[in-house]
């Protein structure tokens, strides 16, 4: 393990932040057989009431998933609600078959049906499973049918306490989830966001209390539907260990602020104050300037004796150390919204079939790929590659960041390049993460052979 590099969050960054309650319990089958997690509908209390929500086993964020690396997932989604569903497994790479988008990789699991997911978890991280289902995946998620997913590394850092965070939205008029999933003017501008923030399904901020001086691991996801929350520690010294499930060597990010996308996952590491009664707070900066408070955690009791260095969890040996752009397969993605009274969105000019579309481009497994997201929109993009890690590559030079994403925010009128090593063979999905743009037209994909 190597000794923090403070090396600045460059240009470009894109994180995220999760923290999570304890984990509902699931339920097992025979101990041979799959876990059954039921997608129905429940109620929590978010706001000041009870709100009806869609939830995996009746609850928002579902029940936390977690492994060890090298073993397997075994889940059987039931679809107990009135329309189609699936579970999408976020950010894990690999096994076509098994990524739940539909009709992508499979056909949505119709309601009263069931179907099973089997996989090898042969990469540690934090993920987030959620549904897939062109057109409909932003009511499943907006209503609440999400959670997250860890598989923990054989060794794991040296922390006191492990937190996971689930940030997210809502839009609620007397304890009802207001307004339309279809809203056209959301589609094709900045999304559905919600005005009551929450974490781990409560309203914000969560509140929690740790000994002076002990180590937090905190874990977070961004599961909003369209939100890109730009955050910031306060009171604390946070180190970034991993983005997108990826480990990175781990740094400081400049004036501790992430600016984290939907989707995104982080993993950080930081010491709590040494004197009691002190405050750690991450908080969201509104456009306003105020400070919205997601997570307050208070300094309490003994000073618990001081770690010391803060290490780096060892890279992934499963991606290259590099990838040779000169040989990449390149292609351009010029996203727009459509003219008025037509598609939502169009790409190269020209409304998809989405999923039920020709391929975007096709290669042969092992092709380095590189894609360049071209927004001609007034709003941000965050646009995701399903099954692969990507580098983020500079502006200016033919260099790239040094961390993996899963997706990359592309700011209004602006150009990103991404490339990555299509070392996964099947049908894989590429689409805006902020959900009313997908099922608006932002989505499309790519087969390897």
């Amino acid at each position: 393990m190597r000794q923090p590099n403070r090396r600045a969050f460059l240009s470009g960054v894109a994180a995220s932040l999760v923290s999570l309650p304890p984990a509902a319990p699931g339920r097992a089958a025979s101990p041979m057989g799959p876990r059954i997690i039921e997608a129905r509908p429940g109620k929590a209390t978010i706001g000041a009431g009870e709100t009806d929500i869609l939830g995996f086993d009746g609850v928002t964020p579902g029940p936390v998933l977690r492994y060890k690396q090298g073993q397997e997932l075994s889940v059987r989604l039931v679809n107990k609600l009135d329309i189609p569903a699936s579970i999408h497994w976020h950010g894990l790479r690999g096994e076509n078959a098994m990524d739940g988008v539909a009709p992508l990789t499979q056909s949505a699991v119709a309601p009263g049906a069931s179907f099973d997911y089997r996989r090898k978890l042969a990469e540690p991280g934090l993920f987030c499973y959620r549904p897939s289902v062109y057109g409909k995946t932003p009511e499943l998620m907006g209503r609440g049918l999400k959670g997250l997913l860890i598989v923990d590394e054989p060794d794991p850092l040296p922390a006191d306490h492990d937190l996971l965070l689930v940030l997210d939205d809502w839009r609620l008029a007397q304890d009802k989830i207001d307004g339309a999933f279809d809203d056209a003017a959301e589609a094709r501008g900045a999304g559905r966001i919600g005005p009551l923030l929450a974490v781990n399904g409560k309203a914000a901020p969560a509140r929690r209390e740790f000994q002076a001086n002990s180590r937090v691991r905190l874990r977070l996801a961004n599961l909003a539907n369209a939100r890109i929350m730009i955050l910031t520690f306060d009171g604390v010294q946070p180190f970034v260990v991993a983005i997108d499930s990826q480990p990175c060597d781990a740094f400081e990010p400049v004036r501790r602020s992430i600016p984290v996308a939907p989707g995104a996952r982080f993993e950080l590491i930081f010491d709590m104050p040494a004197t009691e009664g002190s405050k750690a707070r991450l908080f969201l900066r509104g456009a306003d300037g105020a400070e919205n408070d997601l997570l307050v955690a208070t300094a309490q009791g003994a000073k618990a004796e001081k770690r010391g260095l803060i290490y780096s969890l060892p890279q992934n040996p499963a991606l290259p150390p590099e990838i040779k752009l000169n040989n990449a397969r390149k292609v351009d993605l010029v996203v727009e919204p459509g003219p008025a009274g037509g598609p939502g969105w169009t790409i190269n000019g020209a409304a998809t079939k989405a999923y039920d579309g020709p391929p975007l481009f096709s290669v042969k497994q092992g092709t380095p790929v590189t894609l360049g997201y071209v927004n001609k929109a007034k709003v941000p993009l965050a646009m995701h590659v399903h099954g692969h890690a990507m580098r983020l590559l500079h502006d200016l030079d033919d260099g790239w960041e040094p961390y993996w994403r899963n997706g990359v925010i592309i700011p209004a009128g602006r150009t990103k390049h991404v490339s990555f090593v299509a070392n996964s063979p099947g049908k894989w999905a590429i689409h805006d993460d902020i959900l009313e743009h997908e099922a608006g037209g932002v989505a499309t994909w790519f087969d390897v052979a």
